[in-house]
C-alpha cells in the first residue's frame, strides 16, 4: 500500500524537472554585434589617433613647462652665485691690504702724500701670472682699469664663470714675445656696463696680480680690445685709490720689471721714446 501511494508523486516530479530543463535549453542567445563597416572602422581609427595625439600634446606641454622651469631655476642659481662672488670680492678687498714701500723722502707727519707712490702718466707694469711686462697709461678719469684682450671665451669651472682670452696687441706693443699667442684663464669677478657714444656694452672683469715699481697688488681689469690704442693697459682711479697719485709731467718713474724671455730693464728707454699721448675712448663705467 505504501509503495503504490509514493509512485504517483515521483512520477509527477520527473516531468516537472524535464520541463524545467527544456525551458532553460530553449532560451534564445543574444544576436552577435554586426561587423564594422569600412567607414566605421576608419572613423574609429581616426578617433583613436586624435586621442593619442591629444595625450602626446599634453605630454609635450608638460615637458616644455618643465624645461622652462629648469632654465629659470638655473638662471636664478647663477644670479645668486654671481651675487655671492661679488660679495666675496668685496670682502677680499676689505681684507687685503696693499704692500707699499714708502717713497724715500721726508714728509710732514700730516702730509696727505704719506705712503703714496708717485706715478707718471705712463708706466711699465708687470703681470707675474702671465710672465710679461706691458706699457700702461695712468688715467684718474677712468674708474676701472682695463687690459687689452681678444678671443674672449666664457666657460664654467667648478660652478663658477671663467673666461679664456689672449692679449690683444699690435705689432708695436712691447711684450715678452712668447706670451703673445698664449691663452690666459681667469675667473670673472663681476661684469660692468660701459657707456660709450656708440651705445652701452657689458664687459667681464677679472682680478690679476700686477706689479708697478714697489707696488704689488691684485687689480681688477675689464677685458676689451685696445689694440687700436697706444697702451694695452689702462690704470684707473680704483687701483690708485689710497696708494698712488699721478704726476702728469713725468713718465716711467719706475723701472720696467724683468721676466724670462724679455729684454733687460736697462734697455726700456729704447722702447719708451716711441710713446705718444692718446685720448682714451674707453667710456664710463656705470
Amino acid at each position: 500500500m505504501r509503495i503504490r501511494r509514493a509512485l504517483p508523486a515521483t512520477a509527477l516530479a520527473i516531468p516537472a524537472l524535464l520541463g524545467g530543463c527544456a525551458l532553460l535549453q530553449g532560451e534564445p542567445e543574444p544576436p552577435p554585434e554586426p561587423p564594422l563597416t569600412q567607414m566605421q572602422f576608419e572613423s574609429r581609427v581616426i578617433q583613436l589617433e586624435q586621442q593619442l595625439s591629444e595625450r602626446c600634446d599634453i605630454q609635450q606641454q608638460l615637458l616644455t613647462q618643465h624645461a622652462n622651469d629648469t632654465r629659470r631655476l638655473t638662471a636664478d642659481v647663477r644670479e645668486v652665485g654671481s651675487l655671492l662672488r661679488d660679495i666675496r670680492s668685496d670682502i677680499d678687498l676689505l681684507a687685503d691690504e696693499p704692500v707699499i714701500i714708502p717713497a724715500q723722502c721726508e714728509e710732514d707727519a700730516d702730509s696727505p702724500l704719506d705712503n703714496k707712490e708717485v706715478l707718471g702718466r705712463s708706466e711699465w707694469i708687470g703681470l707675474p701670472d702671465v710672465g710679461t711686462y706691458l706699457k700702461a697709461r695712468v688715467d684718474s678719469g677712468a674708474n676701472t682699469s682695463s687690459l687689452s684682450a681678444t678671443d674672449i671665451t666664457r666657460f664654467e669651472r667648478d660652478g663658477d664663470t671663467w673666461v679664456r682670452f689672449k692679449l690683444a696687441l699690435s705689432e708695436d706693443d712691447v711684450v715678452v714675445e712668447r706670451v703673445r699667442d698664449e691663452w690666459i684663464e681667469a675667473p670673472v669677478v663681476r661684469r660692468v656696463r660701459i657707456l660709450q657714444a656708440a651705445g652701452e656694452e657689458s664687459r667681464p672683469v677679472v682680478r690679476m696680480m700686477m706689479t708697478l715699481g714697489p707696488i704689488r697688488e691684485q687689480v681688477e681689469f675689464t677685458l676689451n680690445d685696445r689694440s687700436h690704442l697706444n697702451y694695452p693697459v689702462l690704470l684707473g682711479r680704483r687701483f690708485m685709490m689710497d696708494i698712488a697719485m699721478i704726476d702728469v709731467a713725468e713718465t716711467y718713474l719706475h723701472p720696467r720689471p724683468e721676466f724670462p724671455g724679455g729684454r733687460p730693464s736697462d734697455e726700456a728707454s729704447e722702447d719708451e721714446v716711441m710713446d705718444d699721448d692718446e685720448n682714451e675712448a674707453n667710456g664710463d663705467e656705470s
